[in-house]
């Protein structure tokens, strides 16, 4: 098993940049492919932003933050990092890193019922 925390949350202001961290501890993080997701204020449910494979040669991301947000991984640290840039007050959200070994095909990741660890979540707030 994996253990997941995530940092870097803060508030910020439209246009700023954060970089969230995922570290994992247990089992080495490098086993699994490793997703982000977010729930925005009054959200039923989280939604997918991206995810990355166990070497980091495949990443799929929402199409909406194509561009602005870049995962990235360091398998000796057993870290992940969420880089966000030009943040919109549209961006604010509790970020959740979640992490699955890759049994699945590469569709199977946008969904986040496939990921059996979850961090607690950190609340990026961004102000206009």
């Amino acid at each position: 098993q994996v253990q997941l925390v995530e940092s870097g949350g803060g508030l910020v202001q439209a246009g700023a940049s954060l970089r969230l961290s995922c570290a994992g501890s247990g089992r080495a993080l490098s086993y699994y492919v490793v997703g982000w997701f977010r729930r925005p204020p009054g959200a039923a449910d989280r939604e997918f932003v991206g995810y990355i494979t166990r070497a980091g040669d495949f990443l799929q991301y929402q199409d909406s933050l194509k561009g602005r947000f870049n995962i990235s991984r360091d398998n000796v640290k057993s870290m992940v990092y969420l880089q966000m840039n030009s943040l919109k007050p549209e961006d604010t959200a509790v970020y959740y890193c979640a992490a699955v070994l890759p049994l699945y095909p590469y569709e199977h990741y946008l969904t986040q019922g496939v990921y059996n660890y979850w961090g607690q979540g950190t609340q990026v707030t961004v102000s206009s």
